[in-house]
Parts: structure tokens; sequence; C-alpha cells
């Protein structure tokens, strides 16, 4: 365990933001969680976090190492929560576990994976989680889940809705011994899949050539949800706007892409101070060097502003302002 202080979270979060916090604890397997008082803010990858100021009081983030452990014969991989989840799909194939593929080249860590349950490409992390081990910070005690009681919904789970009360240490995933891809989600028709690393290959290559390369431009990934409308609501859309996508069916309603409101709102490519939207993929706010927190917060409100007068849809952010 590291306890560092007065510290740079520049290194901690995605979009590359320089602010600092008053205190840093940075754990790995094995440690016992130190008591915390006061102000206490959970860390995963910081791919989904925008600060907009110094925090005042303390981070807590698992060190993003290669820990996990697999009961091949019942296909089950227990990940500790820091591993970055990119790393975890690739050490599944590697192992002859499949089911991952689809969510390759997602950024952030295991333990976010089940906090935000993620999603790309027709498959959601929680039609994998078997369970999730936690520490109750509220009281001081491990604690764990099964994937029902994590109540998993789209990008949503209990997790987010008690927020910094629960550090995830580990999750458990039930993955598959043979490969069947996923080729559910439209864009992955005509990808090569005759394995499951051409898949995985076939992904992250097209995850690529429509996000910035981090050492370039900082990111939080795709910033907005797909709103989710009614059945009616889409129909009017779709009458008036012959060229939009089609609406995912999903249980919750007709799933739009926030990418294609967001580009047809006039948002795409445009920059506001120093914060922009990525050229080659509208649901992506970007980092166009050196911007603050409030500039993005800023850019995000305009975005939302407009599409909501153009198509009278509201747009939430999937990541978090702070």
């Amino acid at each position: 365990m590291k306890i560092l202080e007065n510290i740079s979270l520049k290194p901690y979060n995605t979009f590359g933001i320089d602010v600092k916090a008053r205190r840093l604890v940075l754990l790995e397997p094995g440690d016992d969680v130190p008591p915390l008082e006061g102000e206490v803010l959970l860390l995963g990858g910081g791919s989904n976090m925008v600060f907009t100021k110094d925090y005042d009081g303390t981070v807590v983030t698992l060190a993003h190492i290669h820990h996990s452990t697999f009961n091949i014969q019942h296909s089950k991989v227990t990940a500790w929560g820091g591993m970055v989840m990119d790393d975890l799909v690739q050490w599944s194939l590697d192992h002859g576990l499949y089911g991952l593929e689809n969510l390759s080249a997602i950024p952030g860590t295991v333990g976010a994976s089940a906090v935000q349950n993620v999603g790309a490409y027709g498959a959601e992390a929680k039609d994998f989680i078997e369970s999730v081990e936690a520490y109750d910070l509220k009281e001081r005690c491990r604690c764990s889940f099964s994937n029902e009681e994590c109540r998993f919904a789209y990008r949503d789970s209990m997790f987010k809705h008690y927020p910094n009360r629960y550090l995830i240490l580990y999750v458990t995933y039930h993955l598959h011994k043979e490969y069947v891809p996923n080729l559910s989600y439209k864009a992955l028709e005509g990808l090569p899949h005759d394995t499951a690393r051409q898949l995985r290959d076939s992904i992250t290559a097209m995850r690529w050539q429509k996000l910035p390369r981090p050492e370039e431009h900082g990111s939080a990934g795709s910033f907005f949800k797909n709103p989710v409308v009614d059945e009616a609501t889409y129909r009017r859309l779709k009458a008036e706007y012959p060229d939009m996508p089609e609406a995912h069916k999903a249980s919750e309603g007709y799933k739009l892409s926030a990418g294609w409101l967001i580009d047809r709102a006039g948002w795409k490519g445009r920059t506001q101070g120093r914060a922009g939207v990525w050229p080659k993929n509208a649901l992506v706010l970007y980092n166009a060097g050196g911007c603050t927190g409030d500039e993005v917060r800023a850019l995000a409100a305009a975005i939302q502003d407009d599409v909501k007068h153009k198509f009278n849809i509201t747009l939430t952010p999937e990541a978090i302002i702070i």
C-alpha cells in the first residue's frame, strides 16, 4: 500500500486533466483497506471521470496489475478490480475462455466494468459477471454480491447508486470453453471472426479507427449514453429523419445513436475552448490541449442543449463530472 500526499491526478484520469488530490491511497492485492476519514473518492482507471477542481479529500484506487485466478473446469475467472479490463480480455483468450471478445479495447478496469456495466457491440459485462467482492467503506467490512444483487441495467448497477461506498476488489466472470462469436451487433457484420482472436483484433482495430489515441489526446471514451426512447418517439424521429440509424431494440425501449444525434446537431469535429468533439466519432469528447474540467463540462452542456432543442431528446452523460 502507498499513501501519497498532495498528488497530481493527471496520470489517474484518461482525460489528462491536471488537478491534485490532498491524499491518494494505492492498494494492491492482499492489502487491508486503512481507516478513511473525511471525504473519499473511489477511482478505477479514471476513464469516465472529469475533474473540474482539486479534490480536497482522499482518493482510493487499486494498482493496475495483472492478478487473476481461474477454475477452468467451471469456466470461471476471478480478477483483481484494478486489472485493466482489456488485459483481462486478452488473458481469458490466452487461457481458452471466451465471451469477452466484444468488450475488447474498452478503457478502464475490471472493477469499473461492474460499476458501469460496460458494454459494446452487443455485449455487456453483466452477461458474464457471476459475483462481485467489495469492501464496504461505510460498514468497514468485506461483502459479496451475486449478479442479481448487483442490479445491472444499461450502463448502470447498484454500485452507482451508492457512490464511493463500495470498493470493488474482485470480480468473478463466468465464461465459456467453446468460442461462439457474438455478431448480433450490425457493425460487426462482415468482420473476420473465425477465431476469438480474429474477432478481438477486428473489434480493436475498429474501435481505434474511431477513438483518439490516448498518447495524443485525452478523452473519456463515449461521453454520453445512447438515449432510450419509447416506440412512438422512435417512429416520429425516423419519419422526420429517414437517414437516422436503425434503433437497437432493447428491453428498456429503443436505443438511439447518441453519436448520430450529436453529429446532426452540428457538433462533430468542433471545439469549444480547449475541449472538442472528436472528428471521427461525435460521441467522444476530447482534450484538445491542456483543457480544464470546466471546459469539458461547458462543451457537454452546449451539446445537450442543442440536441434537446433539435430533437427533444435529453442526453445523459456516461462520464462522471467531479
